[in-house]
Order: structure tokens, then sequence, then C-alpha cells
């Protein structure tokens, strides 16, 4: 009998059917045990936390394809994480603003016009930055489908524009590094200005009251996104499994192992270059999109470059190069950050003192990435490299 497509593509990319099985069993067993729809054996907050780590291996994928498979190590990608954010936050307040209002003018005698409820919309949004008309950028904030459209256009313009300008200056390697971070320094500090339109170092709050969902309680939407979440991830691990797996994919890894024999042999480096560079954007706009909305509030500080620092260490200590390896690293941190910081590690009291992880944990974060570098350059993920070739032989 003849392979069907997907048996074959399966037979040949074993790790994407087991990713999405594990992907299905987890997203199940937290639905039964969660307090939305099953025995209420995990909380609403750490459902959140969940689910926010979902959309974190989303936007490490993306940092695994332009790093891990390109070469390009960028500093950048949380801008673009974070831009996300930014774009669904401004619907999400404006709407849930604009219903308060109304709710609240429904006693008056007269109703209020359109010019009136706008207007009181800007005063309690952008009040708290001395502000009441509603800047420009706002234009299309209470249309859900523009908003959603920005997610993937924003970010996708901003990286095709410093990407098209960065590849056809040849710039690559520590200096391409540099630039990426400049970018996102450069927007971070921008945004912080109350001018800018976003409310400034105030950022974008209350982002997890959903206009339309006032009535359901936050276990269910928290369900919602971690469902949600956990079938964005899965259709980006395939996509891009798909990419790196194809002719595209063999040329990118070229592009990584050996840039200037890939243009001996006559392909467009920098086009791809900016393909891939525009594509992971996409991806973490997406992905901060999802997650913004678990995490209530975006600000500024999200674009810190040291936020991108901190993505590419995920995906080194995960094994870069491995999709399941930028998945693994992502969650693995992500869970112990929320452990250590959170106040549910014990401290420990020593002779001399008493080693609190709350100060400590980015510490151990910077001690595992080093051993990891010395010692296990491909990560986790290398791991079960070698379980697979064990089995094989």
């Amino acid at each position: 009998m003849r392979e069907t497509i997907l048996t074959k593509y399966f037979s040949n990319n074993r790790h994407v059917f087991f990713f999405l099985g594990f992907l299905t069993l987890f997203t199940f067993a937290v639905v039964i045990l969660a307090e939305g729809f099953g025995l209420g054996w995990l909380g609403t907050s750490f459902v959140k936390t969940l689910g926010k780590t979902l959309c974190l291996c989303m936007v490490a994928i993306a940092m695994d394809l332009v790093w891990g498979y390109c070469g390009i190590l960028s500093l950048g990608h949380f801008a673009f994480f974070a831009l996300g954010g930014y774009m669904i936050g401004m619907w999400l307040m404006f709407a849930r603003t604009k219903l308060v209002v109304v709710a609240a003018a429904k006693n008056l005698a007269l109703p209020l016009t359109e010019e009136e409820i706008k207007s009181a919309v800007g005063t309690q949004i952008f009040g708290v930055v001395g502000g009441a008309e509603i800047p420009n950028i706002w234009a299309f904030a209470d249309i859900l489908p523009a908003q959603l459209a920005f997610v993937i256009l924003i970010p996708g313009a901003l990286a095709l524009i410093f990407g098209w300008l960065a590849f056809r200056s040849r710039v690559d390697g520590v200096y391409l590094s540099i630039l990426t971070q400049a970018m996102t320094l450069a927007l971070a500090l921008y945004l912080f200005q109350n001018d800018s339109g976003l409310r400034g170092n105030n950022g974008l709050s209350g982002l997890q009251n959903i206009p339309g969902l006032e009535n359901v309680q936050q276990s269910l939407v928290s369900m919602y996104f971690f469902i949600a979440s956990a079938f964005i991830l899965g259709i980006i691990y395939c996509l891009s499994n798909l990419i790196v797996s194809s002719k595209l994919g063999n040329i990118i890894k070229g592009i990584r192992d050996n840039e200037e024999r890939v243009r001996f042999l006559g392909y467009n480096v920098e086009g791809f270059k900016l393909f891939i560079f525009v594509y992971t954007a996409i991806i973490s706009g997406i992905a901060g999109a999802m997650y913004y909305p678990q995490a209530g509030i975006i600000n500024p500080a999200e674009l810190a470059p040291i936020a991108s620092i901190y993505l590419a260490v995920w995906v080194a200590i995960g094994g870069r190069g491995r999709l399941y390896g930028a998945v693994i690293g992502a969650a693995f941190v992500s869970l112990m950050s929320s452990y250590f910081t959170g106040g549910q590690a014990p401290d420990i009291a020593l002779g001399f003192g008493t080693l609190i992880w709350t100060d400590w944990w980015l510490v151990l974060l910077g001690l595992s990435f080093v051993l990891v570098t010395i010692y296990a350059p491909k990560g986790i993920g290398g791991v079960f490299d070698l379980l697979a070739k064990r089995n094989n032989d």
C-alpha cells in the first residue's frame, strides 16, 4: 500500500509526531486537572503560567530558526514579541474601556454621541499620562480584525525594513547582533515616552479582561487561552519544520555553515536571510499577542534588550539547531524561573548566611548557560539525540 503524504512526512520527521502527541496529551491533562473544566487541582494562576510558557516556546522556535538554523544571532526578537502584544493590547484596552463608558452612561437622560464616547474613552485611557485625545496610532484600535492584522504586519514590516537595510549592506556576525540590540533599545526608549501614544512607562493594563467575556470566570478564560496557545504552538512547530526539512532549510543551514560558498553557488543569500528574519518576526508577534492577554499587562520594560538575551540563553540550553530543543529550553527555563522567583523554592540556611533563590536565580541561569556551552553544546535536546541514536543502533 502506498504511503500517504502525511504518513511519509511523519515517518521522515518522527520528532514532529512525538512533539504533537506530547503536546496533545499535555493539553488534555491540563484541561482535566484545571479549575476551568476539570478537577480543580491546578489553579488559574498556574494555568496562566503554562499558557504563557507555551507562548515563550513559540518565540523560542523563532529564535532557533534565525540563530540555530540560519546563523543570525538576533538580540531583538523580543521587540517583535512585545509589538505583537501592544497591537492586541490596544484593542483589548480600547474595547473594554468603551464598554465601561457606555455602561456608565446608560442612566443619562440623553445618550452619548460617538464623539462623546470617544472623548470619554480617551480620558480614561490617557488621563494617566496627562492626555485626553486618542493618538492617531489608535485609529483602528476598535476594529479587532485590523488589530489582528497588525499583529502580523507591524513586526513583519519592522523586520523587513531593518533586515533589508542590514543584509543588503552585508552586516553580519557580532555587528549584526549589536544592531538588532540597538533597534530593540531604541524602540524601548521611544515607548517609555508619554507622547509615544502607548501610555509610556504605564503601558497597557487590564488585558486579562476580555471584551465580551466580562461574565466569564478567569478560570475559563485562562483555559481558552491555554488551549489556543497549544494549538498555535503545534501549527508553528509544523510549519517551521516544513521549512527546515525542505530545500529552503538546506540553503539556510548552508548560509549558517558557509555563507560565501552558498553565495558562490548563485543563491541570493540576502533574500533567504530576509525571509527567515521576517518569518520569525511574525511568529514572535503572534506569540506576543497570545502571551500578554494572559499576563494582563505590557509595558516598554518588556522590550529591554536583556529579554532577547534571555531568549538566546533558553535556546542554547535547550539545544539550538533543533526545534524541539528550543521548546524544551524555553519551557524548562520559564517554569524554573516561575518556581525560583515566585517564592515557591524554600530558602536554604547556610552557616554564613541564607541562600535566597529570588536573588540568586539569575546567577543560577547564567551558570547553567556557561556549563551547557562548555560541556553540552548540543543542550538538553542533545540527550534526545543520543537516545534516538541508541534506538536506531
